[in-house]
């Protein structure tokens, strides 16, 4: 009778579920483990949360997930969340509103007529159709005197709504919208409406040479303060406290897949990156040289990683490094 119920009993606890201490013990030793593969030296900090807890984050050669770091591309999420709240406060009418009206004074002297069809959702999602001002021609643009009239002045590659045209220009044009609409800087918008998340805090951001906020670049924050952006996200919009700050539909419309990018095959929605990794539905936002935001939504899971900004990501295969890092993450969460 005792020995059956010993039996019983080492049964029960090999089946018993992984408490919270071993789950964060095991992330703990993978994050350890990531610091000595040579793939991933360009790595700086990872944070994990997993149902709203930090369960592990980890800063390598000297760096911290507190210390601040230039999230780069990542940031056009954060623009595609203003462009949200700024339509369900009235600032702005909605996706399918032209641009050519709020930019006219920046409009070239002889415009293409395609300008006045191109939309604030056609800039969210890169299909404006305008000649791209990321990758080769970045510098270039970046050189003008104008950024908005320098980059509504580029001939079109495309209809407004067709090919995904990647382009930091056209998360520019959307700061340039908010700041026009609202009479407020980018700035001063994402500090009065995102400011209700705890720990959400932009550092650093570079203006172009009208004074207006660079949008989708060149913007820093802590690895921590990125997280509490994808946690805002991850949980439909509500702070912690159920304060709604961003629109749930929102959201879901922004994680709609809308095209895909031409270079890696990634369906592309308002700002956010989409893929399977791990053999789970991923929504992630990715700046220059790996900087990561993961959401999974199945598994409760938010994600960050900040790395050197050495090189391009993606043509060096830095990028796909971090989705394998996810997908052992993922694969620890799942089994967990």
């Amino acid at each position: 009778m005792i020995r059956a119920f010993l039996i019983w009993f080492a049964l029960f606890l090999s089946a018993a579920p992984v408490s919270a201490q071993q789950e964060d013990d095991r992330l703990a030793s993978l994050l350890e483990n990531f610091a000595s593969r040579e793939e991933l030296k360009p790595l700086k900090t990872i944070i994990i949360s997993r149902d709203g807890r930090i369960v592990a984050d980890r800063g390598y050669r000297g760096h911290t997930v507190s210390e601040s770091t230039n999230i780069k591309s990542a940031s056009k999420a954060i623009i595609s969340a203003l462009v949200g709240i700024a339509i369900s406060k009235g600032v702005l009418e909605g996706p399918d509103q032209k641009i050519a009206p709020i930019l006219k004074a920046d409009l070239p002297q002889s415009p293409d007529p395609r300008l006045n069809e191109v939309t604030i959702g056609n800039l969210l999602s890169m299909q404006a159709g305008l000649g791209r001002m990321s990758g080769p021609n970045y510098g270039r643009w970046v050189s003008s005197r104008n950024w908005v009239r320098f980059a509504l002045s580029q001939p079109f590659d495309d209809e407004p709504g067709g090919q995904m045209l990647y382009s930091t220009a056209s998360t520019h044009l959307l700061s340039a919208i908010l700041t026009t609409a609202s009479g407020k800087t980018t700035l001063a918008l994402a500090r009065e409406w995102l400011g209700p998340v705890e720990g959400f805090r932009i550092g650093a951001w570079e203006r172009d040479p009208q004074g207006i906020y660079l949008g989708g670049n060149q913007m820093a924050m802590s690895a921590r303060s990125l997280l509490a952006f994808g946690e805002l996200y991850r949980n439909g919009g509500r702070t912690p406290e159920g304060r709604q700050v961003v629109p749930a539909e929102w959201i879901a419309s922004s994680w709609q897949p809308r095209t895909n990018s031409r270079f890696s095959g990634d369906a592309y929605g308002y700002g956010w990156f989409e893929r399977n990794l791990g053999g789970e539905d991923v929504h992630f936002a990715w700046g220059y040289g790996g900087q990561m935001l993961y959401i999974v939504p199945s598994l409760n899971l938010t994600v960050v990683m900040t790395s050197e900004e050495s090189g391009p990501s993606a043509r060096n295969g830095y990028r796909d490094a971090l989705h394998g890092v996810l997908g052992e993450i993922i694969e620890n969460a799942r089994t967990s």
